[in-house]
């Protein structure tokens, strides 16, 4: 693990932790190329992106979920135990449950290792800004999947104090319905729509679309 830079409070501090040296460069060089962007510290295992939280406390955090020990176990220790550090999965794996284990342990975006530089750059500011990314074929796939499954049994909690308009977007849009398909299904603006989706996520306290597609599975509503 290497501390790579000292701290500059003007500048968004962003470490990486991935276990091939080589691609670890090159994310090392396309984030420099960006001037916002300081980087503070690199390592290879889920042990090293536990101690760069805790002795660094990078902004943003980009790690591989393949790490020896565990990218997802990292980042739900990490989100534990730092939970204004925001953790990107930079990866190669297309798997649906590792995209959704890595959002439950608290991951702000999900993106392949075959992202560009520039849009690598872009979906960094983004999340530290507040913003969660996944990478659109992931998102699309993820609830493709969701749709598919089986429902879950039913549980004691339902959703909590969701409206039945609320409920039915919800429904639809962990059916994998875009905002204009709600819209149109339920008679409405596709602005109407995209109101509800922020009050919805306010209430499941929940950062985007396919997040709530989870929490609504879990809950047995889709």
């Amino acid at each position: 693990m290497t501390n790579t830079s000292a701290p500059n409070n003007n500048r968004m501090r962003v470490a990486i932790v991935d276990d091939h040296p080589l691609f670890r460069d090159g994310v090392v060089l396309t984030l420099g190329t960006d001037p916002a962007i300081e980087l503070v510290g690199q390592g290879s295992t889920a042990e090293h992106a536990i101690q760069i939280a805790q002795d660094i406390l990078p902004d943003v955090l980009l790690l591989d979920i393949s790490l020896p020990g565990g990218g997802i176990e990292a980042t739900r220790e990490i989100g534990r135990l730092f939970p204004y550090i925001k953790v990107i999965m930079l990866t190669a794996s297309e798997n649906e449950e590792h995209v959704s284990s890595a959002l439950e342990a608290g991951a702000r975006g999900y993106i392949l290792k075959g992202i560009g530089a520039a849009e690598l750059i872009r979906t960094v500011h983004a999340v530290h800004e507040g913003e969660s990314y996944v990478s659109p074929q992931l998102a699309a796939r993820l609830l493709t999947t969701l749709r598919t499954r089986p429902p879950a049994p039913a549980v004691d909690d339902p959703l909590p104090s969701l409206t039945r308009r609320e409920e039915q977007i919800l429904d639809a849009v962990a059916s994998g319905k875009t905002n204009k398909e709600v819209a149109k299904q339920l008679t409405i603006s596709e602005k109407t729509v995209k109101h509800y989706m922020t009050n919805i996520m306010h209430k499941l306290q929940v950062r985007n679309r396919v997040e709530a597609a989870l929490v609504a599975k879990k809950k047995s509503l889709t």
